[in-house]
């Protein structure tokens, strides 16, 4: 298709004869450019996010603090349940060690009934003071 055909203008022989035809603005001009930075005003401000953020830490914190409270009342529990069961622990302990005590010092006479002047059950150490035995001495199922 020609120029001259899509204008309607038949006859034309250079396209210099054409009519000019420009583009040109809508009647009543074109729309303003917005160019301006502006951007829209969505969403919380940062003052709402900063309470917001502010709650959340405090809330969590008061949690914390709860957990800890309920923490400490759990552990002084076992505390005082362990103090109550201590005394009949230590008498427990306290009967066994006299039963090997008397044992040891059977096995002690009898180990060292040739040796004069050896008395059963005197310390070799001349501090005056009671001392018990080192840790396992009395326990041979430990060694």
């Amino acid at each position: 298709m020609t120029e001259a055909v899509i204008r309607n203008k038949p006859g034309m022989a250079s396209v210099k004869d054409m009519p000019i035809l420009q583009d040109g603005p809508p009647p009543g001009g074109f729309a303003p450019v917005r160019f301006a930075r502006r951007i829209p005003n969505k969403g919380p401000s940062a003052m709402a996010i900063f309470l917001a953020a502010f709650g959340a830490f405090s809330y969590g914190m008061y949690q914390v603090g709860q957990g800890n409270k309920v923490r400490r009342a759990l552990k002084e529990e076992k505390y005082a349940a362990r103090r109550a069961i201590l005394p009949l622990l230590q008498a427990e302990e306290d009967e066994r060690f006299v039963k090997e005590w008397n044992k040891y010092l059977e096995y002690e006479a009898e180990v060292m009934k040739d040796v004069p002047g050896w008395k059963v059950g005197q310390s070799v150490y001349n501090s005056g003071k009671w001392m018990p035995p080192a840790t396992g001495e009395l326990r041979p199922e430990v060694w």
